[in-house]
Order: C-alpha cells, then sequence, then structure tokens
C-alpha cells in the first residue's frame, strides 16, 4: 500500500533496490559422462537405461507361484532374471516395465510351460544360475537375448517356441 509522501519513513523501512541477477549461460554438456550425440552408445556390459526400473522386480514377483522351476533353479534368481530382461525390453520402448514385458521374458525362458524343450532346461538352467546376485551373470543374461528378440511380445515367442536356440542367443 503507498503511503504519503508527508509520514516520516525509517530507513530500514525504505524499498531497497532488487539484486539484478546475470543472464544464464548457455547449456553445454561437457561433463565427463554426458553423452554429445542423440544416440544411445550399445554393446556389451552397457545396459539400457530406463524409467523406473525396479518396477519390473515388483511385477516379477508377482508371478512366483506360476513359475514351473525344475531342478536346480533357484526362484530368487527367476525372479531377477526375469526382471533385468523385462526392464530391458521396457526400456527399448521407452517406458516403464509392466506386466506384458515380464510375460515375454518368462516365455523366452519357457519358465510358464508345462512341458518346455529339454535343451532349454539346459540353456536356462546355466543362464540363471546366480543371476539373483552375481552382477556379470545379469549381465551376461540381458547382453545374450538379442534385440530383436526382446521386442517380441509374448505370444509371438510363444508361436516360435521350436526356434528356442535364436531365441535365447544360443549360437
Amino acid at each position: 500500500m503507498t503511503q504519503p509522501s508527508f509520514v516520516p519513513i525509517t530507513e530500514a523501512d525504505q524499498v531497497r533496490p532488487a539484486l539484478r541477477l546475470e543472464e544464464p549461460r548457455p547449456w553445454v554438456a561437457d561433463r565427463p559422462a554426458e553423452l554429445r550425440f542423440p544416440v544411445r552408445p550399445g554393446g556389451r556390459n552397457l545396459g539400457t537405461p530406463g524409467p523406473d526400473q525396479g518396477y519390473a522386480l515388483r511385477l516379477a514377483r508377482r508371478f512366483a507361484d506360476r513359475l514351473r522351476l525344475r531342478q536346480g533353479e533357484a526362484e530368487e534368481d527367476v525372479i531377477v532374471g526375469t526382471a533385468l530382461l523385462a526392464s530391458r525390453r521396457a526400456a527399448l520402448f521407452g517406458r516403464a516395465p509392466a506386466v506384458q514385458d515380464i510375460e515375454t521374458a518368462l516365455s523366452l525362458f519357457a519358465f510358464l510351460d508345462d512341458d518346455p524343450p529339454e535343451g532349454l532346461l539346459d540353456v536356462r538352467r546355466l543362464a540363471f544360475s546366480s543371476a539373483g546376485r552375481d552382477y556379470s551373470v545379469q549381465r551376461a543374461l540381458v547382453d545374450r537375448v538379442p534385440e530383436g528378440v526382446i521386442r517380441l511380445s509374448a505370444t509371438d515367442v510363444a508361436g516360435r517356441r521350436e526356434d528356442w536356440a535364436a531365441l535365447v542367443g544360443v549360437a
């Protein structure tokens, strides 16, 4: 509210000039870990960053009672490995993990099937062994599935069950 000019004002109550900030400089990607190009670098052991990837672990735990595990397979290893594969799939689509990503990851290694192919049992037992606690096993598991395969839907994966070796990256 304005004050009449005939009313005395103490010096502390006088309006002070505002602090002038300098104009911001243009932003430049000059930090060591900044990506300086629009394409994400790919390759082994680089991972696939995406939003909210920890949610895949929560989703994978919902399937624990439906898993068809065989001798030598640990539930925790399968859940963690499935969450990692689902996180990669979701990140390739640029979104957070969803139930469809978990179903696709489980279908790749036939963890929901009552009668999976015999050769696949040995491959998945080795691929998921210690995946719940060993980072190098986790990276190897996620990197072994080709990007074109991980983008398939669960029904497409189930339709190509006879070609399981190509699906799970067995040479």
